[in-house]
């Protein structure tokens, strides 16, 4: 089921004042392919869940229209709609049996008793939970709760399945193990799913697309690989990665670009002020580099080494380079360890408004 959002706006009043509003989502636009999976991504606060809310029925637009398919489905009620939907909670019946949660929107459809059955062991079989049919929510574990809340989800055969941050509530290991669960779910079911996550490990690890929001605005819809390799503002260079890019104050003067007074490649733009952003794996220790940086410690980590140091012209109080821990760093008489970088890891942003990307002139090269 193909899903379309056109100029999808949501507005708010504020809080003690009714005159004034808040806009949760602005004129969002965008097409999800049939059978997909996407992640909306962004911090908390910039609309995704609205936009999930707007999509399950449960809240209006304030304007736009959406779109399953070519079904124009934005003044339906949610239970005509066709949508699963699975919360961070999970909000299972505590009172049913896991078998009974799962019955329960079947026999509300009032199917045949047969075909209720048929469908609850199915989709249990699926979703790996077939020998906790009559065990109680509180005798299961966190993620086999949620296992049990997006069968119930299933068992209605939706057209879409949504989920509002499904993994928020387990623990680490059970993050892990569940997000993969629900991508072989959905490869295997094929059921174009939404879901909303401000974990971008999480949102780039399983999903198709990802739609990166910032204050209801859509700032970036790619693949997870693309839009951490090709950023289109420094926000989103910021939000995606682990460790975070580091940034520094830098200026492009004689089509050459400095970070500070380190004079770091061949830049053909006009002189300006700009932001520099480099990815922690996007640095080369190289004696012949020009980025002159104040080591403060080398962290080995198995396979890595983290390289954490300073440079006055940081946003934050420390760099972290990840070099092969193969690799010996020497820093010189006076502490400082020189950096070449890689073109393909570094990106120029504007200063000034919404800091977006810069791209050289000749495509970056010497």
């Amino acid at each position: 089921m193909k899903v379309k959002l056109e100029k999808l706006t949501k507005r708010f009043p504020t809080r003690g004042n009714k005159n004034e509003e808040v806009i949760a989502v602005n004129e969002f636009d965008f097409e999800i392919p049939d059978g997909k999976l996407i992640g909306l991504l962004g911090p908390s606060g910039c609309g995704k869940s609205t936009t999930l809310f707007m999509l399950s029925g449960l809240q209006k637009p304030t304007s736009g229209k959406i779109f399953f398919g070519d079904d124009d489905v934005t003044g339906l009620a949610p239970e005509k709609r066709g949508v699963g939907l699975v919360f961070q909670n999970y909000a299972l019946y505590p009172h049913m049996t896991v078998k009974q949660n799962i019955m329960f929107p079947l026999q509300n459809m009032h199917l045949p008793k047969q075909e209720i059955i048929r469908r609850t062991e199915e989709v249990a079989q699926l979703v790996q939970i077939d020998e906790l049919l009559d065990r109680k929510p509180s005798e299961l574990s966190g993620g086999q709760q949620q296992r049990v809340a997006i069968a119930r989800a299933l068992v209605k055969q939706p057209r879409v399945l949504l989920l509002d941050e499904p993994l928020s509530n387990l623990d680490a290991r059970l993050r892990l193990q569940t997000r993969e669960e629900i991508r072989r779910i959905q490869r295997e079911t094929k059921v174009t799913t939404i879901f909303v996550t401000h974990d971008q490990e999480e949102a780039m690890s399983i999903s198709d697309l990802i739609v990166v929001m910032k204050k209801g605005v859509i700032q970036q819809i790619d693949e997870p690989q693309k839009v951490y390799d090709n950023p289109v503002n420094l926000f989103v260079s910021k939000f995606l990665g682990t460790p975070p890019i580091n940034v520094f104050k830098g200026k492009i003067e004689d089509n050459t670009l400095y970070i500070g007074e380190d004079k770091i490649m061949k830049f053909k733009a006009d002189d300006q002020e700009v932001f520099v952003g480099i990815r922690p794996e996007g640095f080369i220790v190289s004696p012949k580099g020009g980025l002159h940086c104040q080591l403060k410690n080398i962290e080995v980590m198995g396979r890595d080494s983290s390289i954490v140091s300073t440079h006055p012209s940081a946003d934050s109080p420390i760099i972290r380079s990840i070099i092969d821990s193969d690799l010996k760093v020497q820093p010189d008489e006076n502490g400082v360890v020189t950096f070449d970088v890689r073109k393909n890891k570094i990106f120029v942003f504007k200063a000034e408004g919404e800091n977006e990307r810069i791209y050289a002139e000749d495509g970056g090269k010497e």
